[in-house]
């Protein structure tokens, strides 16, 4: 069986600057990036406060969510 080419990953920026840092949000974006997974890209957050960077780390996706550092 061949094996697939790998394409280059995509990535999708999503901007949370604002966003409340609750179970809520961070559910959201994990499902966000779940569906990105499916289409080959990847889900960045630009703009997580602390409270949300936080709160990712503590719910253990901190490499599932990861940020981009402007």
């Amino acid at each position: 069986m061949p094996t697939p080419e790998r394409s280059p990953t995509a990535f999708v920026f999503c901007d949370v600057r604002g966003v409340k840092a609750d179970a809520r949000t961070v559910d959201a974006l994990a499902r966000l990036q779940l569906v990105a997974r499916r289409h080959r890209c990847q889900l960045r957050l630009r703009g997580a406060s602390l409270e949300l960077r936080e709160l990712v780390a503590f719910m253990g996706l901190g490499e599932v969510l990861s940020e981009v550092r402007d």
